[in-house]
């Protein structure tokens, strides 16, 4: 019952962005998060194609998997390349087995801790845009039912990306797709700044950023720029919340 209410809340948190203004930056790190949540997989990325067709890294359940997909595209080599150029999802159980075809990429994975990697393609019709990239603890392959689900919510993304009036309008999406690559580079410099002064790593960074984001009501590419350029407090941003404490029902006393 647990995982159905989390597929839903997945599902209608990403929906949500067809109908509603949205930032295309937190919309693809909410998908990576739900795929973490959802399927058997330890991390999760997504790559998307710029204006020109070169594929970025735009978003990434942590930073040791962000840095693998920067290491596919430094060096042109991998699953999630291979699945945006054919349109096809990339399933590789073993990645031991697979340095033959990929020897830089396997030994590079294998060291991360990662053992099995399966790339789905986010495309509409003949439109492919990136790929979403799942991450394995553990050899073996991505079960059915895993994988329909991994795609739909690649789907869903993929068609909030790509609405009726950027496909109507081709520079409306490359305008797009470059605010999302430009979003990307902000919030990794922000990123930088919240991880030397909190000295912390950079994901416990991020998940601050993104936490005063939401806390404040405040769109998360823009209070990235902010931490960059001085004019938000960062302390502000690094300071830890406390806890939410539950809505007591009409009536119902304090807590013994």
């Amino acid at each position: 019952m647990v995982h159905e209410q989390q597929l839903s809340e997945a599902f209608v948190s990403l929906a949500d962005s067809l109908v509603a203004d949205y930032d295309v930056a937190d919309l693809l790190h909410r998908l990576a998060d739900h795929c973490v949540t959802l399927l058997d997989v330890a991390a999760a990325g997504l790559l998307l194609a710029d204006q020109r067709g070169s594929l970025q890294v735009v978003a990434a359940s942590s930073e040791t998997s962000r840095l693998l997909e920067l290491f596919q595209l430094q060096h042109d080599q991998g699953p999630c390349l291979d699945s945006y150029r054919t349109g096809t999802a990339v399933s590789v159980p073993d990645v031991a087995v697979a340095a033959d075809r990929w020897p830089i990429f396997a030994a590079e994975t294998l060291a991360a801790g990662y053992h099995s990697v399966h790339a789905l393609p986010m495309r509409l019709r003949d439109d492919v845009i990136g790929t979403l990239n799942l991450f394995g603890a553990r050899p073996g392959r991505l079960a059915d039912a895993d994988a329909r689900v991994g795609q739909a919510l690649a789907d869903v993304a993929t068609i909030a990306i790509l609405q009726e009036r950027a496909i109507r309008h081709r520079e409306m999406l490359a305008e797009q797709l470059q605010n999302a690559l430009t979003s990307r580079i902000v919030i990794e410099q922000a990123k930088g700044v919240l991880a030397e002064r909190g000295r912390l790593d950079m994901d416990e960074a991020f998940d601050r950023l993104r936490r005063h984001a939401r806390n404040t009501n405040t769109r998360l590419t823009d209070l990235a720029r902010d931490v960059v350029a001085g004019t938000v407090d960062s302390t502000a941003v690094l300071a830890p919340q406390p806890r939410r404490q539950p809505q007591q029902r009409p009536g119902q006393g304090p807590a013994a």
